[in-house]
C-alpha cells in the first residue's frame, strides 16, 4: 500500500512537492552575505563588548546540536552542550547505525549544496578521529516509472561540483547481479554518495567539543522563564537535583522534542514518526552485500523504499521510508511491529530475491522528526530573540550535519541571514 493510501507521504515527496526558495547567489556561502535585522549588538569572535566570552547553550547533541556546538566553540564562543541521555542514544532520531548521505534532492538547490558541503567537512573531521564515519559506496538510485525527482537534480548537483550517473537497467544488473532490476524503468548511480556511521559520528563530534575545551552535560533540559523578548535560562534537572543554567544565546535542536518543548511555538509543526529498520544475515562468506561490493540504494516507486550494504558485521538493511505512526520520543516501545517485518521481508524479496529466506538479523525502531512540509526548521524563535530553534530533520537531516551546524554557528553571531526555506514562518501545525 503506497504512503499516501496510508494517509501519509515519503520524506521525499514532502521535499519534492515544494520549490526552492531562491539564493541571494546560486551557493550556501549567500546565506552569510547579510546579518538578520532582528540581531543586535552582535558580537564576532566570541566577545562581548566588556570582554567576556559570549556563552551559549545547545541543547541537543544529536547531529544538528553537536555540530553546532562545535561550530560555536570554534568561532571563540563558550558552549555547554545538554543531552538527555548522550550523543547518539537509542531513543534519538540521530542514534543506530548508519544513515545515508545523497545529494538528489529534487532539484532544491539548497540540500544539494549542503551536501556537498557536508561531504567536504566530513572528510575533514575524518582526518581528526581515529575512526572512519563516511563510507563512499555511491548511491545508487532506481525509478519504477517517473524519475522527474532525481532528473531535477542534476543542475543544481553540477553547480555543486557533484555528478550523477545514468544507467541502463540491464547495464545496472550487470554491475551489480545479486540484485534485481525486473521493475526498473531507470537507474541513476550517485558516486560521491555512500553512508554515514550515525552513533558513532554522534560520539566522535562530542569526543571532539569536550577535547576542545566545550563542557557537556547530561541531563534533562527545558526553557525556564522570560522575560522582556529573552529566554534567561534553561532548568536542567540530573537525577532528582534541578539547577538553572543562564547563557547569552540558546540553541534548541532537541530533535522529536522540539513540540513537547514548545507545544505553543511548534506544537504539531514538527511531530515523531514511528520508522523500522532491519538487518538482514548473508551467507557465510559471500561478500557481494558488504560496503565496497554493494551500493547504498533508494527504489522510487508506488513507495520509497532504501538500503545500505552491510557494514560492521550487521547485515543488509533494509527500511520502509513511508512515515509512520506518530509516537512519543521517549516511551514508545522499540519491538518491531508484524506489519513492519513482513514489509520488509516483501522488500528484501523484490529487490535481492537470493535473500528471500535470509535470517532477520537485528532491528532497529527510532523516528523521524517530520516537519509539516519535510524541510528544516533553522530559525529564531519569534517571540524570544536569544532563542533558536533548530530541527525539523525529517528523516533526511544527518547527512547535512557538519554544514547545517556552521551555519548555525554563523547565525547566532549574527553572520548570516535565515534561508527561507528553513524560516520558521512558512510552517504550518498539521492537522490534528
Amino acid at each position: 500500500m503506497s504512503a499516501q493510501a496510508r494517509g501519509g507521504l515519503s520524506r521525499r515527496a514532502f521535499v519534492a512537492s515544494v520549490v526552492a526558495a531562491p539564493l541571494a547567489t546560486s551557493r550556501l556561502g549567500a546565506l552569510a552575505a547579510a546579518a538578520e535585522p532582528r540581531e543586535r549588538a552582535v558580537s564576532h569572535g566570541g566577545a562581548s563588548a566588556r570582554g567576556r566570552r559570549e556563552h551559549a547553550v545547545v541543547v541537543g547533541a544529536g547531529a544538528f546540536g553537536g555540530w553546532t556546538a562545535l561550530a560555536l566553540l570554534r568561532a571563540g564562543w563558550r558552549v555547554t552542550l545538554v543531552d538527555a541521555w548522550g550523543a547518539g542514544h537509542s531513543r534519538a532520531s540521530s542514534g543506530g547505525e548508519t544513515r545515508v548521505i545523497r545529494a538528489v534532492y529534487g532539484g532544491v538547490p539548497v540540500y544539494s549544496e549542503m551536501a556537498a558541503r557536508a561531504l567536504v567537512l566530513w572528510r575533514e573531521a575524518e582526518k581528526r578521529w581515529p575512526r572512519q564515519v563516511l563510507f563512499r559506496t555511491g548511491a545508487l538510485w532506481m525509478c519504477a516509472a517517473d524519475d522527474g525527482y532525481v532528473r531535477r537534480s542534476i543542475a543544481p548537483m553540477k553547480a555543486a561540483g557533484l555528478s550523477l550517473e545514468q544507467l541502463s537497467p540491464d547495464d545496472a544488473a550487470r554491475r551489480w547481479p545479486q540484485m534485481s532490476f525486473r521493475d526498473v524503468r531507470t537507474a541513476y548511480l550517485e558516486p560521491d554518495a555512500g553512508f554515514l556511521t550515525a552513533r558513532a559520528a554522534c560520539e566522535l563530534v562530542r569526543e571532539t567539543f569536550v577535547r576542545e575545551g566545550g563542557e557537556y552535560r547530561q541531563a534533562s533540559a527545558r526553557p525556564g522563564a522570560a522575560a522582556g523578548g529573552r529566554l534567561s535560562g534553561v532548568a536542567l534537572a540530573d537525577g532528582g537535583t534541578t539547577t538553572t543554567l543562564a547563557a547569552d544565546r540558546y540553541v534548541f535542536a532537541c530533535g522529536p522534542w522540539m513540540g513537547q518543548l514548545f507545544p505553543d511555538v511548534i506544537g504539531r509543526r514538527i511531530v515523531a514518526t514511528r520508522q523500522e529498520v532491519y538487518f538482514y544475515g548473508t551467507p557465510a562468506g559471500d561478500t557481494r552485500y558488504d560496503a565496497g561490493a554493494l551500493p547504498a540504494w533508494v527504489h522510487m516507486g508506488e513507495r520509497t523504499v532504501y538500503g545500505v550494504p552491510s557494514h560492521d558485521r550487521r547485515g543488509l538493511k533494509v527500511a520502509d521510508d513511508s512515515a509512520g505512526a506518530e509516537v512519543d520520543p521517549t516511551t514508545q516501545d522499540r519491538a518491531p511491529s508484524a506489519a513492519g517485518i513482513a514489509g520488509a521481508r516483501g522488500i528484501l524479496r523484490e529487490r535481492f530475491p537470493v535473500l528471500a529466506d535470509a535470517p532477520l538479523v537485528e532491528t532497529r525502531v527510532c523516528q523521524y522528526e517530520a516537519s509539516s512540509d519535510g524541510h528544516f526548521l533553522v530559525d529564531r524563535h519569534p517571540a524570544l530573540d536569544n532563542v533558536w530553534l533548530v530541527g525539523g530533520g525529517s528523516g533526511h537531516g544527518f547527512k547535512m550535519g557538519p554544514a547545517l551546524g556552521e551555519h548555525v554557528a554563523a547565525l547566532v553571531q549574527g553572520k548570516a541571514a535565515v534561508h527561507p526555506q528553513f524560516a520558521y514562518g512558512r510552517l504550518r501545525p498539521r492537522p490534528g
